[in-house]
């Protein structure tokens, strides 16, 4: 191996550090983040997302209340719970675990939570934000993927960069915000012809689409950064949308699975909660400040 790990759970803690610092002066003003998670129906699939939610925050000094309402629930009546965590001022963040019931879809949910409290960057104004390079309350994981490229030795600036996958909540997020960094972008997906006549002249290359080994190091040039999203189940061990071990042997630095953008998408969010709960401050004063 010749690539350097980019660490996930080293840059994590440095941004939960900075979150904790910034929980606490919230708690001087009254204001300390609260987040709400939502679960619908059997939870086992999200299980283990949320309890790590939960501990992080937590031992950020966010506070996290876990709520499962049943399967059964129908649209309205959860949009309903939505409308009363939006007017609730103790209530700050909401979270939307996926996987929901058929009948439920997420983007309805997603467009119900208040922009100010979307703690996850789902909501269409706070993704619709980043063509402007409004970066508050971005997706976290496609911000948390930016952000360990940031950390880099690298100049962003002119950097050219390809993002295989355009979803909407991670690979179009990922090349907005790169392109408002300056770099210059080049978006692969299900319809690209030879994707490696793209990857391999990139200087970062961003993964997420959902298949194991899709990308390899003959599909690289050589020390280019690779930042893996994928998160993929193969033989009982968690792995990423890159063949790590040819990836390595080419690129300068590349992301470990699990140990990568996971961590930092955590911190993402707890960041994004610190944002919330300043902004919901910031505007119940603008809004009832004495004449």
């Amino acid at each position: 191996m010749t690539a350097t790990l980019i660490d996930g759970k080293i840059i994590a803690q440095a941004m939960r550090d900075e979150v904790a610092r910034d929980v606490a002066e919230l708690d001087r003003s009254g204001w300390a983040p609260k987040l709400v998670s939502i679960t619908v129906g059997d939870g086992a699939a999200s299980a283990l997302y949320v309890r790590n939610q939960q501990k992080q925050a937590e031992a950020s000094g966010v506070e996290f209340e876990q709520r499962t309402y049943p399967a059964e629930i129908s649209l309205e009546q959860l949009t309903g719970v939505l409308n009363g965590l939006n007017s609730d001022p103790r209530v700050h963040g909401i979270i939307i675990q996926r996987p929901l019931p058929a009948h439920i879809p997420v983007k309805a949910l997603q467009k119900a939570v208040h922009p100010l409290k979307d703690v996850e960057g789902m909501h269409p104004a706070s993704i619709g934000n980043i063509v402007y390079n409004d970066l508050a309350l971005g997706p976290c994981t496609a911000v948390a993927a930016v952000e360990m490229l940031k950390t880099l030795p690298l100049q962003v600036e002119g950097l050219d960069v390809v993002v295989i996958g355009h979803s909407e909540i991670v690979g179009k997020p990922i090349a907005f915000l790169m392109m408002g960094l300056g770099a210059t972008v080049t978006v692969c997906h299900h319809m690209t012809r030879q994707v490696a006549v793209h990857s391999r002249r990139a200087d970062a290359v961003f993964v997420a689409v959902g298949r194991p080994g899709l990308v390899t190091g003959e599909m690289l040039k050589p020390g280019a950064a690779l930042i893996d999203i994928g998160i993929n189940r193969v033989d009982g061990r968690t792995v990423g949308d890159a063949d790590f071990d040819s990836c390595a042997e080419v690129a300068g630095w590349i992301t470990p699975v699990p140990g990568g953008v996971g961590p930092v998408t955590v911190a993402t969010l707890l960041k994004n909660a610190v944002l919330a709960a300043q902004m919901q401050r910031d505007h119940y004063a603008a809004s009832y400040a004495a004449g």
